[in-house]
């Protein structure tokens, strides 16, 4: 193996300015390099915090770029519009070619020459604009829907959509900390997994002397690991948190270019440029994820046929990464590409690093395309020289040919920034009282949570309103008030004299499951200590945007009751007919029912109990007689009878009596004993009346007859009943007979 070129040991080498490098001495042979704390971070970060800071808020446009594409859901946004557009383009290449024409304003038809021309042209292009315009409006309502439809639920409610974005943001960042850790603790192992090995000892001797000189001359007092990577072929390195990989390739190149080459990775190591792209990777990590079995399959199986397939299901992940993500954050690659050329500057090997260019800018082709020109990672090498050229360390000339006002002058402070702690003491004060400020509201928010918005207040509240007699209150803390609910009679009859609500509440159990919970609550009505279980559901919608009430499963008590007449009262409110108006409800508690009274019957008053989670009411109200009535429908009968017997005929009309011999004259009739009657109620207003078999009465007839000529009296009694419908008319009782037909 060929020896690797060195630089002669007589050869002077670089000046650097003390005044600006600030180098450290050297370590004494038996000290082991001083380390970074925690994962070995670079110097110059007083903690890991710092470190993470300074490498998280650096690539703010990469950054952004990765929350809106995957936390906004890009991929589905241009998938559903594409579908959407071919979809629209359809219905638009056959509407616009069917009857484009006819749509032509007649003015414009009639023109001569121009009329003509307009035909023509949209019968034969017609259905082409009319499939772009399709496809353009489908396409935009496709994208649109993804990234609008999810926060119209909350557009109402400003509050609800500002902490849904402010979670969203939340997500991600955590997302994009953890990863970024996650990269840095195991960055060992995965490196190992990816090729790169510990280093031998003679490649440590080559290496690692070049490495300690230009971090002493950059000012670092320690060094990042130093991995190898097989690769005879490409002179390389790779710079991560923690480790620089190098290729086996560059252990071939002369002291000068490897001494470039590591400046230019400990500028990396030291800036933290792997933290800054493990964040952005980490806030678009399920995009990340998505776009790495796709980029490993084509980098796996590279084929046509094999990069059509993948790119034939992959195309919004693949799409979204090369025009959103990628030229975001290459930005900022690229301008940590310059920034990491000036530590060959500051360490004195700026002639080695442009040698390093000057020999990949002949490899180097025309940049063409999106993916060379927009999305690389490193700047074309010519720019690259070009800055190497115009940079000088402070205090020294400006190189030959470049102006003094040209020269860009370079010192560490410069190029690693101040990364000392994390703001001043009036920052911290200020980062104290947002703390303290967020921690009093989130307790006052989680104290306004857990009195108002539990299921336990639900129940409370509800209670309370009917001890209150107050329904809109007790409605609002249903999940269904009931559609068409007689809102004004429900108020009246809580409000009634006779209304009682639960009284003593206690809520003896509560469970929850996720959206639904369910609560056992004890309470007493009427005098007795009862139970019930209630369900509640959590309410989707927010109050404020920021609490999920509850509110108890169903809705007010219908009431069972087939109410056919009118007067039927409840806490002395007469309720409609049941054929009338909205369905009756009732909401839970103690009511007093009475019912309509007339000459004829009373109804006695009742109680009806109505507990909550209950099912339907059921009031039975039954008239009874009046204890007067019987003798109002005994008088209105004998006054009836007393007519009947007052006629002069064989059969008086109507009359439940009649002579059946032959021909008589001079008839009379006289009541001799008058019949019972018995009344059955068959509605508050109505009764029947009948005469009970032992209850009969008995009737006298008496006339003359005459037989052949011959005139004879006669005398007669018979059995007497009576049949008919008392009926109550206001005050008094009326008497309807049964006809014979009844």
């Amino acid at each position: 193996m060929t020896e690797p070129q060195r630089v002669p040991p007589e050869s002077t080498p670089p000046t650097v300015p003390q005044l600006d490098v600030r180098a450290a001495e050297p370590p004494a042979a038996d000290t082991p390099p001083p380390t970074g704390g925690f994962a070995d971070r670079p110097p110059g970060y007083p903690n890991a915090l710092v470190w993470l800071r300074a490498g998280i808020l650096r690539d703010w446009r990469g950054v952004l770029g990765a929350f809106v594409a995957t936390w906004f859901y890009l991929p589905i946004a241009l998938l559903l519009a594409f579908w959407g557009g071919l979809s629209f383009a359809a219905v638009g290449l056959f509407a616009g070619g069917a009857g484009a024409d006819d749509q032509i304003p007649t003015a414009l038809r009639d023109a001569p020459l121009i009329g003509s021309l307009l035909e023509a042209f949209l019968s034969r292009s017609g259905g082409m604009l009319g499939g772009v315009a399709g496809f353009a409006v489908g396409f935009l309502a496709g994208f649109l829907a993804v990234l609008v439809l999810p926060w119209l639920t909350v557009a109402d409610e400003p509050l609800a959509l500002l902490t849904g974005l402010i979670g969203t943001v939340v997500a991600a960042a955590l997302i994009g900390v953890v990863y970024t850790l996650y990269r840095v603790l195991f960055e060992p192992s995965l490196l190992v997994v990816s090729g790169a090995r510990q280093p031998s000892r003679r490649e440590t001797a080559r290496l690692r002397p070049i490495l300690d000189d230009c971090a002493r001359r950059l000012g670092l007092p320690n060094v990042p690991r130093l991995l190898m990577e097989d690769d005879p072929v490409l002179s390389n390195a790779r710079t991560y948190a923690r480790h620089v990989v190098v290729t086996t390739a560059v252990l071939g190149e002369p002291d000068d270019e490897v001494a470039a080459l590591l400046s230019h990775e400990l500028v990396h190591w030291r800036t933290g440029d792997e933290i800054t792209s493990a964040f952005v990777r980490g806030v678009g990590l399920p995009l990340t994820l998505a776009h790495a079995l796709p980029t490993w399959l084509m980098r796996t199986f590279p084929h046509p046929a094999t990069n059509f397939v993948v790119f034939l299901f992959f195309w919004p992940v693949l799409l979204t990464m090369r025009y959103v993500v990628l030229p975001l954050h290459a930005r900022d690659v690229r301008a940590a590409e310059y920034r990491a050329d000036l530590g060959a500057v500051l360490t004195g090997h700026v002639d080695g690093l442009r040698r390093i260019l000057e020999r990949r800018l002949s490899f180097e082709s025309g940049r063409s395309g999106w993916d060379e020109a927009v999305c690389a990672t490193h700047p074309p090498h010519e720019l690259r020289l070009d800055a190497l050229e115009r940079a000088t360390v402070i205090g020294a000339p400006a190189p030959a040919g470049v102006p003094a006002d040209v020269a860009a002058s370079v010192t560490v402070e410069r190029l690693f920034g101040h990364s000392g702690p994390v703001g001043t003491r009036r920052t911290w004060l200020l980062v104290g009282v947002l703390a303290l400020v967020a921690c009093l509201g989130a307790s006052g928010l989680s104290v306004v949570q857990w009195a108002f918005f539990r299921p336990q207040a639900a129940v409370d509240g509800f209670f309370s309103a009917l001890a209150d007699r107050d329904s809109e209150a007790a409605l609002d803390h249903l999940a269904d008030s009931g559609d068409g609910t007689d809102h004004k009679l429900l108020a009246q009859l809580l409000r009634g004299k006779g209304y009682q609500p639960p009284t003593d509440v206690e809520i003896t159990s509560m469970e929850r499951d996720d959206e639904t919970a369910t609560a056992t609550v004890a309470y007493r009505l009427a005098d007795a200590r009862q139970t019930a279980t209630l369900t509640l559901r959590r309410e989707e919608e927010t109050t404020a945007g920021l609490f999920h009430g509850w509110r108890l499963a169903g809705g007010p008590i219908p009431l069972n009751s087939s109410i056919a007449e009118p007067g039927v009262r409840l806490n002395g409110v007469e309720l409609p007919v049941a054929t009338e108006g909205p369905p009756l409800v009732l909401l839970p508690g103690l009511y007093t029912a009475t019912g309509p009274s007339s000459a004829l019957s009373e109804t006695p008053a009742e109680t009806l109990l109505v507990g909550p989670g209950e099912g339907p009411a059921i009031l039975e109200l039954a008239p009874v007689l009046k204890p007067t009535a019987v003798e109002a429908v005994q008088n209105r009968v004998r006054a009836w009878l007393d007519g009947c017997a007052k006629q002069t005929v064989a059969a008086p009309p109507g009359c439940p009596f009649r002579y059946y011999g032959g021909s008589a004259q001079k008839v009379t009739w006289k009541i001799l004993e008058y019949p019972k009657v018995a009344v059955e109620l068959n509605g508050p207003s109505t009764a029947r009346v009948s005469t009970p078999v032992e209850g009969q009465g008995r009737v006298q007839v008496s006339g003359t007859t005459t037989y052949f000529g011959t005139s004879s009296p006669f005398s007669d009694d018979s059995a007497l009943t009576v049949a008919g419908l008392a009926t109550a008319d206001g005050d008094a009782v009326t008497f309807q007979p049964a006809s014979d037909s009844d």
